[in-house]
């Protein structure tokens, strides 16, 4: 199925702007499965089955698997999640950026070995470094566009000739000439409401992954106000907050609790924006 279809799907299905990222750090763990990289799978399976409901999306950061040598967990992760939550589309956050015959290695390895339904990529060496995730039907692809880090200004928000900034000809460019078949979308970050409502201007369509919500301080209501549309997605990502919300035997309630609290919150601006646009 088209992500886009998977994300509107489920975006209904559970009234839910929210996808949980899933950063699983051992170090972070509650007793009893603290410090053991070995049982990755275990607390992200359990956080999956608290929230499978909740959420439009799940996102793995490949990160967190790769540095513990836990891709086969990463793996089964993603066939556990497809079993368990058919509906949720699985974001492999993995914010690649190479060309060529690498770029279809990478383009393989998130929709053939971990059967991911979209991915994050870094679009900065141009159209050559996403033609090759094109090739596989119906996947997501998510360009990295106006990020909520603070050292992302370094470069996004250098002018150009024309006097727009990077950010802006990225969205431009995803919103147009590259997105040959519909299947683009952008990253922007939570904490820069002004730059989301910026591109959502250039791009008014395509699904916006929206990090930073939560523990890096992104305003729910804001993030709604600045970039969600009737007719234009977004999907608002959580990680520490919710992942790590308890540290007890009860973690997977904790995490629940936090998912539905802004899950709450963002369909709360999102009925007031829709009053506010009907």
């Amino acid at each position: 199925m088209h992500f886009a279809s998977q994300l509107a799907r489920a975006t209904a299905r559970h009234e839910s702007l929210l996808c949980v990222g899933l950063d699983p750090d051992p170090a972070k763990f509650p007793a009893g499965l603290r410090g053991d990289p070995s049982r990755i799978f275990d607390f992200c399976a359990r956080i999956v089955d608290a929230t499978k409901d909740l959420v439009c999306a799940f996102k793995p950061q490949i990160a967190y698997f790769a540095a513990h040598r836990a891709e086969d967990q990463l793996e089964q992760l993603m066939a556990y999640i497809r079993r368990n939550a058919p509906e949720v589309p699985v974001i492999l956050d993995a914010k690649r950026g190479d060309i060529g015959n690498t770029a279809e290695q990478y383009a393989r390895e998130a929709f053939e070995r971990y059967q991911a339904d979209a991915v994050t990529l870094s679009p900065y060496m141009g159209f050559d470094s996403i033609e090759p995730y094109l090739k596989f039907d119906g996947k997501g692809l998510i360009l990295l566009c106006r990020t909520s880090n603070p050292g992302g200004s370094d470069l996004q928000f250098k002018p150009l000739a024309n006097g727009e900034r990077l950010f802006e000809e990225v969205a431009r460019q995803a919103a147009g000439k590259w997105n040959r078949d519909g299947r683009l979308g952008l990253v922007v970050g939570a904490t820069f409401p002004a730059e989301l409502a910026r591109v959502r201007e250039l791009a008014p369509t395509l699904p916006l992954l929206i990090p930073g919500v939560g523990a890096q301080g992104g305003d729910a209501a804001a993030t709604v106000e600045a970039g969600w549309r009737p007719e234009a997605p977004i999907i608002v990502s959580s990680s520490r907050a919710v992942l790590y919300a308890g540290s007890g035997e009860d973690f997977a309630q904790q995490a629940r609790a936090a998912a539905q609290a802004t899950r709450l919150e963002l369909r709360g601006a999102q009925s007031a924006l829709l009053a506010r646009l009907s």
